[in-house]
């Protein structure tokens, strides 16, 4: 003799069933309405400043970066004639990112040499101050600091 469910019609065994089928289907649905991850895009690396600084050694030449960014050229100065040491021109600051290798090169006007300074030379960007500095003199020997 068989013994049904008073819930049920088909018995215990069909209760269950019912209920999983109804959990999953539940679930199925709730999953279905949640929102799709998205990616999220990577923050960007901090940047830090780089600075060429070019030194008053009366030469002339221009300190350029690899990866582009710096290119600060100074001219020549005359201080015989009264023609004194002007202010470095083009970009010599750049930012980059933190952990970036910048390599420097210094390449010296005509009649002008590197006394000190990239020849190349890197550098790690690091966070907070970064520098590289060259001096330039005059091929007549007259350097300002040597």
């Amino acid at each position: 003799m068989t013994v049904r469910s008073a819930l049920h019609p088909f018995g215990a065994r069909a209760v269950r069933r019912t209920i999983v089928v109804t959990t999953a289907l539940v679930t199925a649905a709730a999953l279905g309405t949640a929102a799709p991850l998205t990616a999220r895009a990577a923050a960007p690396a901090p940047q830090s400043q780089v600075y060429s600084w070019v030194s008053d050694g009366w030469g002339g030449g221009t300190v350029t970066s690899q990866p582009a960014g710096i290119n600060c050229h100074q001219t020549v100065a005359d201080p015989w004639n009264g023609v004194g040491q002007e202010n470095p021109t083009g970009t010599c600051a750049a930012s980059f990112p933190v952990g970036t290798t910048v390599t420097f090169t210094a390449t010296p006007d005509p009649g002008s040499y590197l006394n000190a300074g990239p020849d190349p030379v890197s550098l790690t960007v690091q966070p907070g101050y970064n520098a590289v500095w060259a001096m330039f003199c005059p091929n007549d020997d007259l350097c300002s600091a040597g």
